[in-house]
């Protein structure tokens, strides 16, 4: 072995430097990026993939690694991402357009997206236990369904790039565990490893490849904040980004990104950084929303199986006294504060001469109050079952009563 080359499976503790960072990004998709004609590139618009698209674009344009016959990038776009995020995303769509480079928006249909979803339909806000359903329906979804459309008329497979990083000890274990949000990532980036090369429609067509698997955060950070802005790497907005997570103050546990008021994070440490800038400081109602969400999961404003619903062959559900969806009365109130909170900002931001926000927008409110007026309601629900405050007998699978004991 040359002693200059980098040995990834030596063990050795050393930091690896920037370029070395570099360098073995290059030798991965030296080694594994000449196997396919076309590459696409999972983009959230978060730090890690924002890097891994950045660089790899520039790293072509450089010459340090040779061009596929086709790039394609997929932005995903959840209508729900912190605003400094979603505006550095689309000035960086407009730098890959001035390249001619392939970007699509990928945007689940109307009554999948998060807060029609939630409000049209009356599904509870997600959480970590039983009800996670935002990433797959909002990102992983969409991304495969794009995915499908774009190697339809394409002979061959291609290689799907993502911003999956586990930091520098990843190039030592020997399994990646692949989660929304282990160790400050990306939310959903882990899910495009694992989900996409085995979906419906595009299995056996799609390989996927983590370029920067091996990247620490503060590569990260030295990426977006002090090289890609420079016109020698490519003179990319992504100063902004690392701004969004605090820079090179974020602790990597800490600097992890999902939607705004993301209900499934303990604390909202990302939207907590961007307000305490002075110029991002308007955002701050958005603070609220996660007293929404949290309100919208209580019992009074959701209904409750009664549990005596009965399956096809006659047997009492498994869960016959299960909490469900959403009252009417919640979501018009939800629908109400949430446009409160949007118009508070956007009052501001035209004050302020800052960006407006949109989290829920025109057609949007128009198709939540449609499906809330056409009294829509989740699958294997009527809308007619009790509130799931309401006391009463307890049902138990096997046909058991356990009477309600008043005092």
């Amino acid at each position: 072995m040359n002693k200059n080359q980098i040995d990834i499976f030596s063990g050795v503790s050393a930091r690896l430097q920037m370029t070395d960072a570099i360098e073995l990004t290059k030798q991965s998709l030296q080694a594994h990026g000449a196997e396919h004609d076309h590459w696409g590139i999972a983009w959230s618009g978060g730090k890690d993939s924002s890097a891994t698209l950045t660089l790899i674009v520039w790293m072509i344009e450089s010459g340090m690694i040779q061009a596929p016959k086709k790039l394609s990038v997929f932005y995903a776009d959840t209508r729900m991402e912190l605003p400094p995020l979603s505006i550095a995303a689309y000035q960086i769509i407009d730098e890959l357009k001035e390249r001619d480079i392939d970007v699509q928006i990928v945007m689940a249909p109307m009554d999948k997206r998060f807060m029609v979803y939630m409000l049209g339909r009356g599904v509870p806000p997600p959480n970590n236990n039983t009800l996670r359903w935002c990433t797959r329906q909002i990102k992983i979804d969409p991304m495969q369904d794009s995915l499908a459309e774009a190697i339809a008329d394409y002979d061959g497979s291609i290689l799907m790039i993502t911003g999956v990083r586990q930091g520098e000890s990843a190039i030592r274990d020997q399994r990646i565990t692949m989660s929304c949000g282990k160790d400050g990532a990306e939310c959903g980036q882990g899910w495009y490893q694992e989900v996409l090369p085995h979906a419906k429609g595009i299995r056996g067509r799609v390989a996927t490849l983590a370029p920067l698997l091996h990247w620490r955060v503060c590569h990260i950070w030295e990426w977006l904040k002090h090289w890609a802005p420079q016109a020698d790497f490519g003179d990319w907005s992504t100063a902004a980004i690392a701004d969004a997570y605090g820079g090179d103050e974020a602790e990597e546990l800490s600097a992890r990104t999902g939607c705004v008021g993301c209900p499934l994070a303990q604390e909202d440490k990302a939207l907590d950084t961007v307000i305490a800038m002075k110029r991002w400081a308007y955002l701050a109602p958005l603070k609220r929303l996660r007293g929404i969400y949290r309100a919208l999961r209580e019992p009074h404003n959701r209904l409750r199986k009664p549990g005596t619903d009965r399956n096809k062959n006659g047997s009492l559900e498994t869960n016959p006294q299960r909490m469900g969806p959403l009252t009417m009365e919640a979501r018009q109130w939800a629908l109400k504060e949430i446009l409160s909170i949007q118009d508070e900002v956007n009052q501001e931001a035209l004050f302020q001469n800052r960006p407006a926000i949109s989290l829920i927008n025109e057609r949007e409110e128009v198709r939540i109050r449609d499906l809330i007026g056409s009294n829509t309601w989740p699958n294997k629900w009527r809308g007619d079952e009790p509130r799931a405050d309401t006391a009463m007998d307890l049902i138990m699978a096997e046909g058991i009563v356990q009477p309600l004991l008043i005092a």
